[in-house]
């Protein structure tokens, strides 16, 4: 498998159940095992993970997103070490080990900062059994600060690494034609501007809209980018191949 880098996004509803927010432990086994397996092969993979606020609503006893900074912000400080906790159980099993990254948009806007972050994952990568696992920083980051949203700080990152591929997974199978049918490749993303509908979870923000913002962004820095299923993160395999999997968008 190619040396080049990967960067798999993971959305907020792959991570934690619809019902209460919470970390979802079937589905982080499956996507450790998935991403596990790739790193195995030889593929150097980043993750930029979605969850911490989902994962911290339950602390602070709310029934769903919360809207204003100081919640969001306290959910996250709690979410943001449940979730390390839980990837770094899950990937010592494999005997691989997890780096955490926090940025926030001053890290991309300003060269020096971009570059040290590009070296440090760089440097990371280069050990071969580390996952960089990179998150806004959602305790600090107020408006003036945010890349956005995830979606967005992963293209940043596949921009910043000139990564080969960006896969985005997230709750639905990949872009709805009108009929109802996924999408398989886009040539042109203006083609399909008409199909988005701009749905989002319970715990989580975004939706399609924002995902085709941040595909458009990755494509204008080279980078061929994926909107998958995370409910089946087995299929990244065939994602990276080439084989069919999710909306594939082309350069």
């Amino acid at each position: 498998m190619s040396r080049e880098i990967i960067i798999i996004k993971i959305g907020t509803g792959v991570l934690t159940r619809e019902q209460d927010g919470t970390l979802d432990e079937a589905s982080l086994v499956k996507l450790v095992t998935s991403i596990s397996e790739l790193v195995a092969g030889g593929a150097r993979c980043v993750m930029v993970s979605s969850g911490a606020v989902g994962a911290g609503v339950s602390a602070l006893n709310l029934d769903g997103y919360p809207e204003d900074i100081a919640s969001r912000q306290a959910c996250a400080a709690v979410g943001q070490t449940r979730l390390m906790h839980a990837y770094e159980n899950l990937f010592q099993k494999f005997r691989l080990n997890v780096a955490q990254i926090l940025l926030t948009a001053a890290d991309f806007d300003h060269a020096r900062r971009s570059s040290h972050v590009m070296d440090t994952l760089h440097r990371l990568l280069d050990e071969g059994n580390i996952i960089p696992i990179i998150n806004e920083n959602d305790t600090v980051a107020v408006e003036e600060l945010r890349v956005g949203d995830n979606d967005m700080l992963s293209a940043k990152v596949a921009s910043l690494l000139e990564a080969r591929m960006l896969i985005m997974l997230s709750t639905v199978d990949g872009l709805q034609s009108p009929d109802g049918k996924i999408v398989k490749q886009v040539d042109d993303i203006d083609s399909i501007v008409d199909h988005v509908r701009d749905d989002h979870g319970k715990f989580s923000i975004g939706g399609m809209a924002s995902k085709l913002t941040a595909v458009r962004s990755a494509l204008e820095s080279g980078v061929e980018t994926v909107i998958a299923s995370g409910r089946n993160p087995s299929a990244l395999s065939d994602i990276i191949s080439g084989r069919e999997g999710g909306t594939r968008f082309r350069l």
